[in-house]
Formats: structure tokens, sequence, C-alpha cells
């Protein structure tokens, strides 16, 4: 049965007899279960995905029930970004159940662009998944036309390639690749199914929506900020959301 709220940390079990903080109690309407499916594939982005897996593994902390995991093309090895191996828990035979499901950037989403097997996923996916990404995963949505009449956004700093001239900054490519998107310069932007967040850190902001989405109570995301010594920085963007209509912020406060 879920409970209220997670134990105390006190000084009985701690050793620190002064020393107690209650964690804040969630909303009635928090979504049980909520499970995050995040695509790993070749040089995907280590921080992408590894920041809202780590704000996820914090959470579980508080409620056990949140669940995150791996999901690969097939139940192999994949080598991220620099040489990083991640084994994932399922393969896209295997369709896991799960309530968000978010592709990281990295070099590899140029040649995930054409991955009829990953559109094809995608399109299997029940209509109550939210699809989301970090960085340059929403370029895959660009290419699928997902995000046509929809605000979605990317990385907005270049990296010394992109600066040059001899590339283009992810964010303008987004524009290019889906003309008909209302390209954002904020930190999340959250169109209702389609959830998109700029470059790399940038996840962090995107694990700690998702579990805004999941229906936890903002006091309690601060909490789980606050123990992962994130909490002038969350305090810093947590506003930093671009909602597509009113009613998805009403939801989500």
């Amino acid at each position: 049965m879920r409970r209220d709220t997670a134990p105390a940390l006190s000084g009985e079990h701690s050793g620190h007899p002064h020393f107690a903080i209650e964690t804040p109690p969630m909303r009635a309407t928090t979504q049980a279960g909520f499970r995050l499916g995040i695509y790993v594939f070749k040089d995907a982005e280590i921080v992408d995905f590894a920041a809202p897996y780590g704000v996820f593994s914090v959470a579980r902390r508080y409620d056990p029930e949140l669940d995150v995991f791996m999901i690969a093309d097939a139940l192999r090895p994949v080598q991220a970004q620099a040489g990083f191996t991640v084994m994932p828990n399922y393969s896209f035979a295997d369709a896991p159940a799960m309530d968000a499901f978010l592709i990281p950037g990295g070099f590899g989403t140029r040649q995930e662009m054409h991955n009829r097997r990953l559109f094809a996923f995608i399109n299997g996916l029940p209509d109550s998944t939210l699809l989301t990404s970090v960085c340059t995963g929403s370029w895959i949505y660009a290419r699928m036309g997902v995000l046509d009449g929809l605000p979605a956004t990317n990385r907005k700093e270049p990296d010394r390639l992109e600066a040059s001239g001899a590339g283009m900054v992810p964010i303008d490519r987004l524009a290019k690749l889906a003309p008909a998107c209302r390209v954002s310069r904020a930190r999340v932007v959250d169109a209702g199914r389609i959830v998109t967040a700029g470059g790399i850190a940038a996840g962090m902001e995107m694990g700690f929506h998702l579990l805004r989405r999941a229906g936890y109570a903002e006091d309690w995301i601060s909490d789980v900020a606050r123990t992962m010594e994130y909490a002038r920085a969350y305090d810093l963007y947590r506003k930093d959301i671009e909602y597509a209509t009113p009613d998805l912020r009403i939801a989500a406060s």
C-alpha cells in the first residue's frame, strides 16, 4: 500500500541526534508506479540519459514504486559517447510498459533520425505514453513529423565545430528539420504528450519535470533536488518551462 509520506531521517538511526528531515507528503493524485523508459543507442550523449535516470534513482528513495530503465534496439551492450558502454534492460521486442519514453541526444542522433525500427516502436506506443527528449533527441520527433504545430526545444549553445560555421547549432537544425514547429529557447517545453528539454545538463530538469507530470508535489520534488545537492540550480531552473497551453500549466502546478 502506498504511504502518504516516506520515513523521516532521524538521529536515532543516523547517529546525529539533532538531525531530522521530514519528507514532504506526496499528492493524492500521484500516478502510482510511474515508469520511465530511456532509449540508448550508439554515440548517445551520456549526461543526456544519465541525468534523468539519476533523478529517478534518487526519487526512488522516497517512493520505491517509481521505475526507470534502459531500452535499446536489441538486448546487447550499447556503446554511447566516449566508449561508455550500457547494457539495456529491454529491447524493442520486449515492448515494456512505460508512462514516458525518453530519447537522449548525442552524435548518434544523426543516424537515429533514419532508424525505421525506432519510428515503428514509437508509433506503437499507447497514446498515454509521454514522448520526451533531451538535447538533439528532439530531432527524431522532428523527423517523424510529431512536432508540427507544437513548441519544442533543443540545445542552444554551440560546440566549437558548430560555432566555427562548419556545423549548425542544434536548435537551428531543429527549426530546419521541423519548419512547422515553434522552436522555443526554454529549458523544458511541455506540449502535452510531447515534452522536450534543452542541451545535455537540461536532462536534470527533464527528470524533475517528469516527476511533476507524474503528479508529485512541488515541495516533494524540491526535496529530491535537495538530496542531490542540486537545490540552488533547481530553484534557478524550475520556472524555465514553457507550456503549450495554460491548461497544461494548471495540471502540472
